[in-house]
């Protein structure tokens, strides 16, 4: 990196004792450009095909999203024992009820292990559950 001459004396002046070296060490320090933290980046213009939409009552949403960890890690264990690739990444409430999130495309055999799951959850009212289903597109 190219030090700037103004710089270096900046530097030079509160801490005279220090060598050429040294400075160059702290100018580069202090003003160099840092590295942007790498972040991941989830942009879609709308509900992609990892998603799995179950319409449900506000109520129904709710109570499974209380515990919402507990039902990823059980789902996740019925499509395992299903010898399925594909586990869900997370679960979030909607306003027509929740979305499952996949880490692959669902197969039709996958929608209905979430599905049955989701319908005999405990507190949940089943008769308030509709088929599960991938997004529409347009």
């Amino acid at each position: 990196m190219m030090t700037n001459t103004s710089d270096v004396l900046k530097i030079k002046e509160p801490f005279p004792a220090l060598n050429a070296k040294k400075i160059d060490q702290v100018n580069d320090i202090v003003y160099r450009q840092s590295k942007p933290k790498p972040r991941i980046k989830m942009t879609t213009k709308g509900p992609s095909r990892k998603h799995i939409i179950i319409p449900m009552s506000s109520d129904n949403a709710a109570s499974l999203m209380k515990d919402s960890s507990l039902n990823v890690a059980n789902i996740n264990r019925e499509l395992r024992n299903a010898k399925t690739e594909v586990l869900v990444d997370y679960i979030r409430s909607d306003n027509t009820g929740i979305v499952v999130v996949t880490n692959k495309v669902a197969q039709q055999s996958d929608l209905s292990i979430i599905y049955r799951y989701v319908k005999n959850s405990n507190n949940i009212n089943s008769l308030q559950v509709e088929d599960s289903r991938l997004p529409k597109f347009k």
